[in-house]
């Protein structure tokens, strides 16, 4: 099968799988793979932001694992604990956490007991 075409309909089995995420043929799909944070090793980077959020403090967790399910549920996890609001994003190469307010003492307990490898925060 060439790349200009695009299958339309086939009997083989094979051929029919979709992708869980984006609900694609296996065949066309363009997600990347995620990584298994559990895999290898990497150090969450603290730090403090305020510029550009109309004076809001922010704490940022950045440098962590591109994974989906593992930022997501670590974003909760801190969110309940700190009893702030936070989201997560996925840009570049790497994960971000931004939690609402200056939580770096909290954030720095909660990623020790989550075996998280952390530096920088002030």
């Amino acid at each position: 099968m060439t790349q200009d075409t695009r299958l339309v309909y086939s009997t083989d089995p094979a051929l029919n799988k979709k992708c869980p995420k984006c609900k694609e043929l296996l065949s066309e799909c363009t997600c990347t793979a995620e990584v298994n944070p559990k895999s290898y090793r990497f150090v969450a980077v603290l730090r403090i932001e305020k510029q550009g959020r109309g004076g809001k403090t922010v704490t940022v967790i950045d440098q962590l694992p591109k994974n989906e399910i593992f930022l997501k549920d670590l974003t909760t996890k801190l969110k309940k604990k700190c009893g702030v609001g936070g989201t997560f994003l996925m840009t570049g190469k790497e994960g971000v956490i931004e939690i609402q307010g200056d939580k770096r003492e909290q954030v720095r307990t909660i990623l020790t007991k989550e075996g998280i490898q952390h530096k920088g925060g002030g």
